[in-house]
């Protein structure tokens, strides 16, 4: 599948690998993919992420996610749903972290104990993704696999990741307009990779 990817979206995965790099993480996740997309210049996704806002909001994006790693990876409706069982997860939290330490829900913290470097793998989670993009790219009829496809594929997969965006204002029919107008997935084949990237 990687030989169908654009220079670009290669870009963009060796740009995850060097995130979880630097954040010490044992493995690379849709995370990291996001903050790769975030940090190219040039080609559709980064004209998509400007147009959306989201460059000038990635203070806000990296709080949020940081929140959610701190929550065990746990998206805000997971949050709502335990709480409506009534399972207060900030209060598991503030008892864990009081006696393990802050962050000690995180996996990337977890993850960093003893790593050296090396490879690291993709998530489950992360390969979805690829997969996705992959799915969006042939809804859409193009022969390969672009960043804004792997922007797409974030944004139509369920997870902490697409929560951020869409509290940020980048859902999937968003950035689908951002990326190919107005119209966008109105009885074209962009709303078929909608369909098959969920």
């Amino acid at each position: 599948m990687f030989e169908r990817f654009t220079r670009g979206a290669r870009a963009t995965v060796k740009g995850a690998v060097a995130q979880a790099e630097r954040a010490g993480a044992g493995s690379v996740t849709e995370e990291h993919l996001l903050l790769a997309l975030l940090e190219q210049e040039g080609g559709r996704a980064a004209f998509a992420v400007t147009a959306l806002g989201l460059h000038d909001r990635r203070a806000s994006l990296d709080a949020a996610f940081a929140e959610a790693r701190r929550r065990g990876g746990l998206t805000r409706a997971d949050t709502d749903a335990l709480a409506g069982i009534g399972i207060d997860l900030g209060a598991i939290v503030s008892r864990v972290e009081g006696a393990h330490g802050e962050g000690a829900l995180d996996a990337d913290r977890r993850g960093r104990r003893g790593w050296w470097s090396g490879h690291r793998p993709f998530t489950p989670g992360a390969k979805t993704v690829l997969e996705n993009a992959l799915r969006v790219a042939l809804g859409r009829g193009d022969r390969f696999i672009g960043e804004e496809h792997l922007l797409l594929a974030l944004t139509a997969k369920p997870g902490v990741v697409a929560d951020v965006l869409a509290e940020h204002g980048a859902t999937y029919a968003a950035v689908q307009r951002a990326l190919y107008g107005p119209d966008a997935g109105r009885g074209d084949a962009g709303g078929q990779g909608h369909a098959q990237a969920g």
